[in-house]
Parts: structure tokens; C-alpha cells; sequence
């Protein structure tokens, strides 16, 4: 099989999430990383793409200097993550998919409603992929929990309860560091920074395994140490399209939370529970009935559970895995177009431009309800009404 080429924008060295793209790419054997521009310094982004293997001819110094060279290529990348600070985003996601590649955006998407309803329309335009990267939505017991639900398993789901807290920013005296200040800044973060930066995971989370969509919410934001502008501290109420009522908490000052993504969710049936830093069990309760845990890589699980897994039953599986199944999702994608025939179907539910687009309108929804006092909003973009 051949590999297919791919390349990144951002994620240096020193980064958070240019490794985990970067491990999850490569693990399967789907793709070979021939090409980047890694760092806002340009030298120091070909440099570091270089001793990562990349060709020196396909180590840029910009994202407009890797836009046209790989424009000008017969073995151009095949797919580009876009992996840069959030305010670029929109900008080389456009002119990426304008110029006919496949695009994988980290999260969030735009810094606007009106951003990512361009981004969808040049997407569908183009023909092209634009996956936009809730990479929690690749572990395999996430994936189960969706097929468990869509089966009926749980009867009609009732009420969803989403967290994603931690106490990494909650040092008064660490306010200040520019490594954190910039997440609380306006400029660089847009109208929201708790709940654009973690919520919306927790929030495409509950859509992804739900099958619905949020229709209205109610925010209550608060900024608990006092030089930040943007809130480090939220609680959103949102009701669902399918008629579950969901819960959302999200915190960057939870102090000793070290990542705190988690999911329940409640139907006539029974319940489900499942918590990203122990993914390997997804804890189900069948109404009167008493606790299961279900592992990872057991037998008679789903097909969608099965194709995520990795590695066999009672060893640990992380984040670079779960990137993996994005990867992997991807790949069968691009190869399917390629090769003139139909994606397996379960390749097919990858996050995509539209859920970057709920989640942006999502942000804006909740800014403007916490400015009322939690008045109930319109969550949903005016292109899907």
C-alpha cells in the first residue's frame, strides 16, 4: 500500500501537539511527513523539519512559501494539519483548500461564526476534506459509546453531563506568564478562552456520541483571578435537537484536575460513563440493573470499537492513538476518492468543517449569554437553520 504524503503547519519543536499529529500520522504506515513549516521563526522551522527527515527542498519557511511550493509539485502533500496559534487558522485553512488540498485544522477552526460558515462553503466548493481536529473523538470506547447509543442500547437519551476542567492556569502569580497570558487575551483567543479552548471538546463530545446537535444554551462565565479579560471558568446548560438536556462545566482553575474530559450519558435504558484519562473502561449501568465495566479490546464489542483499537486488551492506549484513528479515518477517505470507489462508512464520521462551525457559533452563543445574566441563546449557525 502506498504511503500518502503529508505535511504540517506549526507544531514545532517544543510544542504541545506537534507530536501527538505527528505520532498519529505515522502509526499506521498511511502517511509519510515530507513536508512542513514548523515554527514562526523560518529558520528554525526548517531546521527542526529537517532533522525530523523532511527533504530540505520541502522545508519551508512560512506556510505561503509550503503553499506554493507544494502547489508547483506532481507529488504534492496529500493532506495538510494546520496546527498554528488559533488566529491563523482560518486564513491557511482557506487558502490551502482554494488551491485543492485536504485539510486537517486544529481545533477551534475560525475565531468566527462567519469564518466558518466560509470555511464550509469552500470546503464543499472544493470537494475537499476539511477535518477539523476533536481528536478525543478517535478513542475507541468513545467510539463504542456512539454505536451503543445509535443501536438503541440506551432507549432515548435524557440528559448528558460534559466536563473538561483542570487546574493548570489557577497560580494567581503565574497570571502573568506570557505561556499563559495569551489564552486569556482577546486578541489572540477571540471572545472566549476556557470555552473555546477545552468546552467545545466536551461540547462536540456529547454532540458526537448523542447523534444530536445543541439547538440553545445558557452560559454563566467567570474570570476568577482578576487580570484576565476572558473567562477561566464556565457552566453551560444546552438542550439538544433529539430532546436531551445536556450539562457542560469547564475550568482551567480545577485545582487538582490534571485533564478532567469526561462524559455521561443518561437514557431510558441506562447509563454510560467514560473519562479520557482512563479510556480503557467505559462504565455502563443498565437501568435497575448493576455496574459493567467494559474493556477496551474485549471480544463482541462494536465494529466502530474494533477498528479503533490498537493494542490488545489491558494495556494502556493515549491521545497519539486516538489521534491515529483521525489519521486513519483520513487515509481510507483520501485513498477511496483516489481510487474511484466508496470509504468504508465507519471511515466516514471523522469531526468535519460543520462540527468547527457548531462549535464556533457554540462560542458565540454562550459569550452572548453570559453577558445577559444566562439568558437562553440560539447556539445554532444560521446556514443550518
Amino acid at each position: 500500500m502506498t504511503r500518502l504524503n503529508w505535511g504540517m503547519i506549526g507544531g514545532g519543536e517544543g510544542s504541545q501537539i506537534g507530536p501527538a499529529h505527528r505520532l498519529g500520522a505515522g502509526l499506521d504506515g498511511d502517511f509519510s511527513f515530507v513536508a512542513g513549516a514548523l515554527d514562526h521563526n523560518p529558520d528554525a522551522g526548517r531546521d527542526y523539519a529537517q532533522r525530523l527527515g523532511v527533504a530540505q527542498d520541502r522545508a519551508y519557511g512560512d506556510w505561503k512559501e509550503m503553499l506554493a511550493g507544494e502547489s508547483a509539485r506532481d507529488d504534492r502533500v496529500d493532506l495538510v494539519t494546520v496546527a498554528t496559534p488559533n488566529s491563523t487558522h482560518f486564513e491557511i485553512t482557506k487558502a490551502f483548500l482554494e488551491k485543492g488540498f485536504h485539510v486537517l485544522c486544529e481545533k477551534p477552526m475560525t475565531m468566527t461564526v462567519e469564518e466558518g460558515e466560509e470555511i464550509v462553503k469552500i470546503a464543499k466548493a472544493s470537494g475537499k476534506i476539511c477535518a477539523v481536529n476533536y481528536g478525543y473523538s478517535g478513542y475507541s470506547l468513545v467510539r463504542h459509546m456512539r454505536a451503543m447509543i445509535a443501536r438503541g442500547d440506551l432507549g432515548a437519551v435524557r440528559v448528558v453531563v460534559a466536563e473538561f476542567s483542570h487546574g493548570h492556569h489557577a497560580d494567581a502569580a503565574q497570571a502573568d506568564n506570557p505561556r499563559i497570558r495569551w489564552r486569556y487575551d482577546p486578541a489572540q483567543m477571540g471572545a472566549s478562552a476556557q470555552f473555546a479552548d477545552c468546552g467545545i471538546h466536551a461540547m462536540h463530545m456529547a454532540s458526537f456520541v448523542t447523534g444530536q446537535e445543541v439547538e440553545k444554551l445558557s452560559a454563566d462565565f467567570a474570570s476568577t483571578i482578576s487580570s484576565r479579560e476572558l473567562e477561566d471558568d464556565a457552566m453551560v446548560n444546552f438542550r439538544m435537537n433529539g430532546g436531551a438536556v445536556g450539562r457542560l462545566w469547564t475550568s482551567a482553575v480545577a485545582v487538582g484536575r490534571m485533564h478532567g474530559l469526561t462524559l455521561q450519558v443518561f437514557g431510558e435504558e441506562g447509563g454510560l460513563r467514560w473519562a479520557q484519562e482512563q479510556p480503557n473502561q467505559l462504565y455502563w449501568t443498565p437501568t435497575n440493573g448493576r455496574v459493567q465495566v467494559i474493556e477496551r479490546g474485549e471480544a463482541d464489542l462494536s465494529p466502530e470499537a474494533d477498528r479503533a483499537t490498537r493494542v490488545t486488551i489491558g494495556h494502556a492506549e493515549g491521545m497519539p492513538l486516538a489521534f491515529a484513528n483521525i489519521y486513519s479515518d483520513l487515509a481510507e477517505v483520501i485513498r477511496a476518492e483516489k481510487e474511484g470507489r466508496a470509504a468504508d462508512p465507519a471511515a466516514t464520521h471523522y469531526p468535519k468543517a460543520v462540527d468547527g462551525l457548531r462549535s464556533m457559533a457554540a462560542v458565540h452563543a454562550c459569550v452572548a449569554s453570559a453577558k445577559k445574566d444566562g439568558e437562553w441563546v440560539n447556539a445554532v449557525p444560521q446556514s443550518l437553520i
